[in-house]
């Protein structure tokens, strides 16, 4: 049966599951209807605070959405705070609500505008009066005592995974679909806050394993893991429980999740998805925001993403009433746009404490509105795709084991600094019609993998197909078992030597000429005059089954002090660093070392040269964009209906580890782009310049140059096909 096809509801004590067959809603939909989800290009955000019935002006707001060509909206409605004269026992109402209808008003005007509308709710906190009618709605500690509130002290955080949510809540969502009928519900904070040990979980979880609720969230204790299979299945049911009353009273009506802990069940059960990472805090890339579309969209596909983004800042300590620079807004919303996302701003309170923000949206939005069509994207066209796992979080606690996301991170850095247009690929998805589009695969370390994940890429690379892996790339099976060789080791080409080393301190990699030919493997490219470079922290030992090139070899760890005894003892080794192969159609590229780790840790020159290199001899084709110029530039290209686009995001800022941007800083680029098959060029525009501009079209390759990029261009290219 497809899981899309059926409503299940949940029995609240026992967790018995009872499952319903809806009627056949889509056959009797409305052309409107059908399209509400994908109609919506730009979001707009409201989140209201208790105060805000009786200070805020509305219609100042509906103005707002109207002026930058909003078409979506999403308006508090419920759950902790009712923002409507709701009739639900122990359902707050705002103590300033009086007779109004705020949210009620902001429906109907947004109506008006022909706006899809979301109503948002809320319902991880709860107030004085629910505790004292319903003690058990509430979250329990590890020590037993009802959980106050982080952050309000006034509140309590109510269990996620009981009746609060699938009793109380449910009602909520009735009551708003029946009075206002929204096209959507979406619940902020509704898949819990922790562990919770209230009674409701305790029968449950035990009914369901057998077991006690785990005492600490430790990723590698066997009833930890029981209990994220059995949380993951609990939110899918509430899930399922609420998104069934929706449809009830409104067909086309969707339940969205914030955030969901399986992505691949997410893609199965939605029809829009909405990422929630709203602006960088501490050290982070602002290529991240692009990185969590790539990672959504590998696992739903091209169903509408939106991508929510705060004006204020979201450092640790939450200032929800400032607002950001216009140079950070506008990069993180550019990397949002350039990797697929629909532009989604959320501001907190009605009330403007600060205004510079509103300017700074308007331009943002008048530049997506009119590039619309550009923007209405059907498919991406890289041919490299990233492999990223939700499934390694089990893996190891092993030293060199830990930060294992750093290995991810730097070889998407290394792909940013490429200008290489890739996409980002589900481990659990990794069958012949997912990865299609790919001649490259990349594993950065990718430890854990099934028989059957490593048969899918064995037959991937049998269809002409390469890989890049690195250090412990398939050494483990699904559930963290470690195995006695790679699963991938006839693709490698080489074994596992029963150990790692490390970390191995003043190291490094000889690199050499073939002594046959006195020329310099691709792979070393810009690297001719280095005798050596720096070695990686950790590395596999290896065993080679066949006969590999040489131009990376090892030189062992030896003294850095004192001073006069900092040099090689061994000045070099047949020990390869990296293993090389042709493989049919397609190129195999194994590092033993923790490259991308080491890489993302240290930000080497070398390392990101190296890792250039060798993903473009791996490639084995021309990249379908070449991208010269100075500067940090994200590159993705997309295909429309009747043209493609190239989007070029220019990260050149000194503060691009740590925001916020205090400006932008242009650079120019020339590009050169690989055209479909039978593609006539009919015209090309830079879209946020507004600006026809000249090109060359030669060979199947269209050349142009693109002047002063600040945050985001995008180069338009109107095609007929032959």
């Amino acid at each position: 049966m497809n899981r899309r096809n059926f409503i299940r509801t949940t029995s609240m004590v026992a967790g018995a599951v009872i499952i319903a067959e809806p009627s056949v809603l889509a056959s009797i939909r409305s052309p409107a209807e059908q399209t509400w989800f994908d109609r919506p290009m730009r979001w707009a955000q409201l989140t209201l605070v208790e105060n805000d019935p009786g200070s805020f002006d509305p219609d100042f707001w509906l103005s707002y959405f109207k002026r930058i060509h909003a078409d979506g909206t999403t308006l508090s409605a419920g759950g902790v705070v009712a923002y409507y004269p709701t009739d639900i026992p122990l359902h707050h109402r705002s103590d300033w609500l009086g007779n109004s209808d705020p949210f009620g008003y902001l429906v109907k005007g947004s109506r008006k505008l022909n706006m899809s509308i979301i109503a948002r709710t809320d319902p991880h906190a709860a107030r004085q009066n629910v505790y004292e009618t319903h003690p058990d709605w509430i979250a329990v500690t590890a020590n037993g005592e009802k959980r106050r509130h982080w952050a309000n002290k006034d509140l309590w955080v109510t269990c996620a995974l009981g009746p609060y949510n699938f009793e109380f809540m449910t009602q909520v969502h009735r009551e708003i679909m029946e009075r206002y009928q929204p096209d959507g519900i979406f619940s902020n904070r509704w898949a819990g806050s922790g562990i919770c040990y209230c009674e409701h979980c305790i029968k449950n979880f035990k009914d369901y394993s057998g077991l006690e609720l785990p005492k600490s969230s430790d990723r590698f204790d066997k009833t930890y893991q029981k209990y994220s299979e059995w949380s993951t299945n609990r939110l899918k049911e509430l899930w399922l429980q609420w998104d069934g009353v929706i449809r009830g009273k409104k067909s086309t009506s969707r339940f969205i999740p914030n955030g969901f802990p399986d992505k691949v069940v997410t893609g199965k059960l939605s029809d829009i998805v909405f990422t929630d990472h709203q602006a960088r805090s501490g050290v982070t890339m602002p290529w991240s925001n692009g990185m969590g579309a790539k990672e959504l969209r590998a696992s739903i596909g091209m169903k509408p993403l939106g991508g929510i983004f705060s004006v204020g800042v979201e450092e640790q300590y939450r200032w929800n009433d400032s607002v950001q620079t216009e140079a950070e807004i506008r990069i993180w919303v550019a990397e949002g746009t350039a990797n697929g996302m629909r532009p989604w701003f959320t501001k907190f309170s009605g009330v403007l404490y600060d205004k510079r923000w509103l300017d700074i949206m308007d331009k943002i939005y008048q530049v997506h509105y009119r590039n619309e069509r550009y923007l209405r994207n059907t498919a991406p066209m890289a041919r490299v795709g990233m492999v990223f796992s939700e499934q390694n979080r089990n893996y190891g606690s092993e030293t060199w084991q830990q930060k294992s996301g750093d290995h991810a991170l730097g070889m998407y850095h290394a792909l940013i600094e490429d200008r290489m247009p890739f996409e980002m690929v589900n481990d659990r998805l990794l069958d012949a019609e997912h990865l299609k589009p790919f001649k490259l695969l990349i594993l950065p370390n990718t430890a854990q993998l099934s028989m059957e994940q490593c048969d899918q890429i064995r037959k991937f690379a049998e269809g002409g197909g390469s890989l890049l892996a690195t250090f412990e790339t398939s050494l483990y099976d699904e559930d963290g078992n470690r195995r006695t060789d790679f699963g991938l080791t006839d693709l490698f080409g080489v074994s596992y030597d029963k150990s790692v080393e490390g970390p191995m301190q003043n190291s490094y990699l000889r690199l050499k000429e073939d002594q046959a030919t006195k020329q310099f493997h691709p792979v070393l490219k810009g690297l001719e005059d280095a005798y050596r470079i720096i070695n990686t922290v950790h590395q596999v030992k290896i065993i080679p089954r066949m006969t590999f090139p040489d131009p990376v070899t090892l030189i062992p760890s030896y003294p850095d002090l004192p001073m006069e005894d900092v040099y090689p003892r061994v000045p070099d080794t047949d020990i390869r660093e990296l293993y090389l192969r042709d493989v049919g159609k397609g190129r195999i590229a194994y590092f033993p070392g923790d490259i991308d780790r080491t890489f993302w840790q240290l930000m080497s020159a070398d390392h990101g040269q190296l890792l250039r290199n060798t993903i473009r001899w791996a490639l084995k084709e021309e990249s379908i964009v070449d991208v010269k110029g100075p500067g940090v530039i994200d590159v993705t290209v997309w295909r429309q209906a009747g043209s493609m686009t190239v989007h070029l995001v220019n990260l050149t800022n000194p503060m691009m580890m740590k925001g916020p941007f205090r400006e932008l800083i242009p650079v120019d680029q020339q590009v050169s782009i690989n055209l479909p098959d039978g593609a006539i060029v009919k015209g090309v525009r830079l879209l946020v310049r507004e600006q026809n501009i000249d090109f060359k079209v030669m060979d199947g390759k269209i050349t142009v140059n693109v002047p002063q990029i600040l945050d985001h261009e995008i180069i338009g290219i109107d095609l007929k096909t032959t």
